[in-house]
């Protein structure tokens, strides 16, 4: 099966990682300029005339980047089948569209409302109460797009520097920790969850992820199953789903969905039984999902900017290293480490022994180290 991919990205080089002993051949359709997958046929096509081409060299089309217009997937499903469903592109495209979802499937979400102007974004954050964070409605990821307003004084230069016509504004979450889920739907519809990853971000990127989250509670896994269920449901969603959580005093409370492989189940690579690359082939090809069960205690680190030591890393016995054949530059993502234990104990320590070979990585701050 030739399976088609929109972006060329590290996300696309590890579904091909995952895909090539099943006997897939990948074709990645590349509007960037800048593909970096590095793995099978590449077309690179800005313009989108090559866009026909590509449609007949492949069986099946997926995605791994979700900032890429809605119509070129409207078009191509027309064709072969498309997963997931250009609806879930539509939906996390536009923040409105997608807390509005949310509510209308009983999923909990920050308080918000929609500005137009820095007046209105000053009356938003008057109601709501500051803090409030601003986000654009379209586009902006790993941080960007978005400011955070301390007073409503602060809205004109909180405008000017978001700099699009129509922000989200939500209430300021009093969150414990920022937490993920991973699930994948079939095409016949039968679903697998992930356990929940704890995530913490540095500058707006993500740093660390374990998993499974420690200290979770069994009704927390539990809520965030059915809040995803409701989601690839509705969507009558195929492949892999992301919903980003906040976990707070009162239970959950949803950020943002991410319709794709995603960088907190980096983890599964090592970690699980299947990982999240796997069981995205496995559904948008139509075959059975793999067993989703963990390997032992996992944690993966972001290797961001600099390359840093990593023939340190790979003297480490317990370290798994994966790059993505990039240059270095401030800020991106040049690949990452899985590290696996036996314990929460031991797994600090070796992530702490391995993150002292990566410069600039921030020290390992989680629930498991908050008290000492």
């Amino acid at each position: 099966m030739r399976i088609g991919v929109l972006g060329a990205g590290q996300l696309g080089r590890m579904l091909a990682l995952a895909g090539y002993p099943l006997a897939k051949t990948f074709v990645f359709y590349d509007m960037s300029g800048n593909p970096s997958a590095g793995l099978g046929e590449v077309i690179i096509d800005r313009e989108g005339q090559y866009l026909d081409d590509f449609l007949s060299r492949v069986d099946r089309v997926t995605y791994e980047f979700e900032h890429l217009p809605v119509e070129v997937a409207e078009k191509l499903a027309k064709e072969k089948p498309v997963h997931p469903c250009p609806r879930a592109l539509q939906v996390c495209q536009n923040r409105e569209a997608e807390k509005t979802l949310f509510g209308q499937l009983g999923i909990p979400t920050p308080e918000w409302k929609i500005a137009d102007s820095a007046e209105s974004l000053k009356a938003a954050a008057e109601e709501l109460g500051c803090p409030v964070v601003a986000k654009s409605i379209t586009e902006g990821y790993d941080g960007k797009g978005q400011a955070v307003l301390k007073d409503p004084e602060d809205a004109e230069s909180a405008w000017e520097s978001i700099g699009h016509q129509r922000l989200i504004v939500e209430k300021f979450v009093n969150f414990k920790r920022e937490v993920s889920i991973i699930a994948v739907r079939a095409e016949d519809g039968d679903l697998a969850f992930y356990p929940m990853a704890e995530n913490t971000h540095h500058e707006g990127i993500l740093r660390y992820s374990i998993a499974p989250a420690p200290g979770l509670a069994k009704h927390v896994q539990e809520d965030a199953e059915r809040y995803i269920k409701a989601l690839l449901n509705e969507l009558d969603y195929v492949g892999v789903l992301t919903l980003e959580l906040f976990e707070t005093e009162d239970g959950l409370v949803a950020n943002e969905m991410a319709p794709r492989v995603h960088n907190s189940g980096h983890w599964t690579i090592e970690g699980a039984m299947t990982s999240q690359f796997e069981n995205h082939i496995r559904a948008v090809s139509g075959h059975p999902l793999g067993n989703v069960a963990l390997r032992g205690l996992s944690c993966m680190i972001n290797i961001i900017g600099e390359h840093g030591d990593i023939e340190r890393i790979l003297e480490l016995p317990y370290a798994h290293v994966h790059l993505y054949n990039k240059g270095e530059r401030p800020g991106r993502k040049l690949g990452h480490v899985n590290i696996l234990a036996d314990s929460y104990e031991e797994l600090v320590w070796r992530v702490r022994n391995c993150a002292q070979f990566l410069p600039g990585c921030p020290d390992f701050k989680s629930s498991l180290t908050t008290k000492g």
